[in-house]
């Protein structure tokens, strides 16, 4: 576990914010990976909520080798096998179940589980996960939550994902339990739909100085 938690951590830590993606066209896998990596966001994380999540996911790893891409709302054991088999090279979860950690621990990919309250929190820290997604953060408690979850718990760090934006994300960012957040607003369904690649690249690249 050591192992994945540490690469982990080193992909949390390449940018202040992850693209959270749901790509419902293959055709604009690339064309969005490429906008977003340009604004200077490498770590991309491709929901499996579309037909056409891991055709996605394989075609933006093997054209943009730069980025590291990963598979997002992880289910289950056949997600996990199925992000895995498309070149995922980490797992996001919004939740955890025990069958979920038990394919994760016969994987070599890390997993960043979802969590939302202590006792969840406390779950993941016996099983070995110090990283983990704080999930639907704006919903969960926000800023306020998590501060009061670092104190009996300070050796957890979170990415925070769920009604974050370009209004709160520095709070979030500003804590020392957030290693990073998650979101979407830089690659919004109606920009992704209307193929605005200049614009998202704008965006992501506002995003990435974020602190």
């Amino acid at each position: 576990m050591s192992n994945k938690i540490q690469l982990m951590e080193s992909t949390l830590k390449k940018c202040p914010v992850v693209p959270v993606l749901v790509i419902e066209d293959l055709e604009d896998a690339v064309p969005l990976a490429s906008a977003l990596v340009r604004g200077g966001l490498t770590v991309l994380e491709v929901t499996l909520r579309t037909r056409a999540a891991a055709q996605a996911i394989s075609a933006i790893a093997e054209a943009l080798p730069e980025a590291t891409v990963g598979a997002g709302t992880v289910l289950s054991e056949e997600d996990l096998r199925l992000a895995v088999d498309a070149g995922a090279q980490f797992l996001v979860s919004p939740g955890a179940t025990p069958a979920l950690l038990n394919a994760a621990d016969n994987t070599d990919v890390p997993l960043l589980p979802g969590a939302n309250s202590p006792s969840e929190v406390m779950y993941l820290l016996e099983r070995g996960y110090t990283l983990q997604k704080f999930f639907p953060a704006e919903a969960a408690g926000g800023t306020p939550m998590l501060k009061s979850i670092g104190g009996p718990l300070p050796q957890v760090r979170f990415c925070p994902t769920g009604g974050i934006s370009t209004k709160n994300a520095g709070e979030y960012l500003a804590l020392p339990n957030v290693i990073c957040i998650g979101g979407s607003w830089m690659a919004s369904a109606k920009l992704v739909a209307e193929k605005r690649w200049g614009e998202i690249e704008a965006l992501a690249l506002e995003a990435s100085q974020l602190k």
